[in-house]
């Protein structure tokens, strides 16, 4: 009887050290892979946190006086731009004229969208437009000029025009500079970029014009 009951015995003594053993090896790896995974959590979560933060951080003073200047001074250009199709002589300062519409549309609608998501107001559509901003924005021409130049046709309208809008550019210019310079929102600072490329290019060109 009792070398009957001691063969279970062991049997079964063993089965519960291979059951404990199995359960604490289980315990183990599961802390280790739980620390593990929690620690690239935390490590991905880090850097996903700071990499969706920093579009709308990096923003600065410099970004948002960039959009708000140049919205009203695009606008003013597009003004004399739309002059140019209806009172134009030259093939030439109208096709400037329409590249100038061209470019510039787009960049007023994405400078737009930037104050928007930075919550800040975009300029009202006077502001800055004909020179009633309230504040003075280089190569920004004055209502006089504007009327000026609405009263003109022709030769006197493209010679006027190409001198207004090379100052108008210079402007423009001088305004991207200081955002590539100063600024610190990335995007902003690449269209600036492009903004002080394009115009220099097209001051060139108004200035051959000029000269013809």
């Amino acid at each position: 009887m009792t070398k009957h009951v001691s063969v279970p015995d062991s049997s079964l003594a063993r089965g519960l050290f291979a059951t404990a053993s199995a359960a604490v090896a289980v315990l183990v790896l599961a802390a280790c892979g739980s620390g593990g995974q929690d620690q690239s959590q935390g490590e991905g979560h880090g850097s996903g946190h700071d990499s969706g933060k920093k579009p709308a951080k990096s923003a600065g003073a410099a970004d948002v006086s960039f959009a708000k200047g140049m919205i009203p001074h695009h606008r003013q250009a597009l003004e004399m731009s739309g002059l140019a199709s209806s009172r134009a002589e030259s093939a030439q300062v109208k096709a400037l004229a329409e590249r100038i519409s061209k470019a510039q549309e787009p960049e007023i609608d994405k400078l737009s969208g930037w104050l928007k998501s930075w919550g800040e107001k975009v300029p009202a559509a006077n502001q800055g437009h004909s020179g009633h901003s309230g504040h003075s924005m280089a190569g920004m021409m004055t209502p006089e000029d504007m009327a000026k130049l609405k009263k003109m046709s022709g030769e006197k309208f493209d010679r006027e025009f190409l001198k207004m809008m090379t100052a108008h550019h210079e402007g423009a210019v001088d305004m991207a500079r200081t955002e590539e310079s100063d600024g610190s929102y990335r995007p902003a600072k690449e269209m600036a970029r492009e903004i002080r490329r394009s115009q220099t290019g097209e001051i060139k060109e108004m200035r051959g014009l000029l000269k013809k």
